[in-house]
């Protein structure tokens, strides 16, 4: 973190020092929230669960390296008592904010923001030392701890944005406002929760309104409502995509005997070819956001393809290949699921299972939809059986229930998982040495964990 004294600490967030001793103690290293990974020099932050409260270990937190702690009462421990300790990481995450002075770069959409992300810190890290969000610590908690691993020195600091509802990524902004905002396309997923793709783009372009005029927006330029969100700011507009107006481009798109797509990476006059190592077609439009992005903050076209080129994905359950030793591929893109990312899951299942080997898909039904949820597991259905997909496991309710149903009657061979038994047992039972698995679904049916409980397994 870039340091702040206890008592600089106290003076943000409105609160009183406890047991602090000396209040010049520097604070140089970012805020935790899980004692089990306590940042040496930093500050733990008490927060309270649903099971668990973090002031119980407070003491503990300090004795494992932290200056102090973040609470709401007093401890035993050094600490800056606050009136609401979510609030004060905000305000300490502003107050390190406003002493860096390296470039802020935000980015946000209805799917692959952590994957965008991903690459785009691979690329950037080769300019210069650079910051991003772990995994998806993307919300209130999160972001405010990704803001406190910022030093000095660090070139970059690359911030993911989700968003609820209107006004979440505008007070994200208000914390930490970026000087250059990506947005990926606006999908159907949170459409049940924001009410409309349109009530979802207002909430995205928050990110865009929020620029100083100096600043660039990076704008999927294949998304009409993700390009029309120019129209709300002063900033400079880079658009990428695949249509011949935007700034940076792709052309003759395709994919390697792996599954991994290539492209011709197009800028201005320069053009370059780009073989990515992560799998599916749909990461061409996330590394193109990443390189869009990467322009837009000075990099040379160089290292931006080199680092299109060398990216993987860190943050885990999304295109993770987990090879197994009978010949079984599973692809665990587990981490959530709106329709439009089925859809390319489905694509790269078939890309990855080529002509020869048997492609078994394991989806959960999908949520948040609204209205159209029926439509999409239609969809979703009519996929699985163009995609050639040999057996189609569905695990959920009704929703589920129906893409099995639309899925037998298309010819395919469809069953409903038995929740009330382990599910990676089941699947495996399945399966034939040489099958390529995808398993797909909403966060909150909890596939990750199958899906790498699955990928240890050897066929029955």
């Amino acid at each position: 973190m870039i340091p702040l004294t206890l008592a600089e600490i106290a003076a943000a967030t409105g609160g009183t020092l406890h047991q602090a001793g000396d209040p010049h103690t520097v604070v140089d290293g970012p805020l935790s929230f899980d004692s089990r990974a306590v940042a040496p020099g930093g500050l733990f932050v008490c927060l309270t669960g649903r099971t668990l409260d973090g002031h119980d270990f407070a003491g503990q937190a300090v004795r494992d390296g932290a200056r102090a702690v973040l609470a709401t009462r007093a401890v035993d421990a050094p600490a800056v008592v606050v009136d609401d300790v979510l609030e004060a990481m905000g305000r300490i995450a502003a107050a390190v904010a406003s002493r860096y002075a390296g470039t802020v770069v935000a980015l946000t959409g209805s799917a692959g923001k952590t994957t965008t992300k991903d690459i785009l810190a691979t690329v950037l890290a080769l300019h210069g030392p650079t910051v991003a969000n772990e995994k998806s610590f993307n919300n209130e908690i999160g972001f405010p701890v990704t803001v406190s691993r910022v030093r000095p020195d660090s070139r970059y600091l690359v911030l993911e944005m989700g968003a609820r509802g209107i006004g979440h990524i505008a007070s994200l902004c208000a914390v930490v406002r970026p000087s250059i905002a990506t947005v990926l396309g606006i999908g159907s997923a949170h459409a049940g929760e924001f009410g409309s793709r349109q009530a979802t783009a207002d909430a995205k372009s928050e990110i865009v309104r929020a620029l100083p005029a100096n600043g660039t927006a990076v704008l999927f330029g294949d998304d009409p409502l993700t390009r029309a969100m120019a129209a709300v700011t002063d900033a400079k507009v880079l658009t990428f995509g695949t249509t011949p107006d935007c700034d940076v481009r792709a052309t003759q798109p395709g994919v390697d005997e792996h599954g991994r797509p290539y492209f011709s990476l197009h800028h201005g006059a320069a053009q370059a070819h780009v073989q990515l190592r992560v799998h599916g077609r749909h990461n061409i439009t996330n590394a193109l956001a990443a390189a869009a992005t990467a322009v837009a903050a000075g990099v040379p076209l160089d290292l931006v393809v080199s680092g299109l080129q060398s990216a993987e994905l860190a943050s885990g359950g999304r295109m993770e290949i987990l090879p197994r030793p009978d010949g079984v591929t599973v692809i665990n893109d587990a981490f959530n699921a709106s329709p439009e990312s089925v859809l390319a899951a489905l694509d790269a299942l078939a890309d990855i299972a080529g002509r020869d080997r048997r492609r078994v898909a394991v989806l959960g039904e999908m949520a948040e939809l609204g209205p159209d949820a029926d439509q999409w597991h239609d969809t979703v259905a009519e996929k699985v059986i163009d995609t050639g997909v040999t057996h189609m496991i569905g695990i959920g309710g009704d929703h589920a229930q129906r893409m099995i149903t639309n899925v037998r009657a298309g010819g395919v061979a469809a069953t409903e998982a038995d929740r009330a038994l382990p599910l990676a047992p089941q699947i495996n039972d399945l399966l034939k040495p040489g099958d390529v698995v995808l398993v797909k679904g909403a966060n909150a049916l909890g596939l990750d964990v199958m899906a790498r409980e699955l990928g240890a397994m050897t066929a029955s």
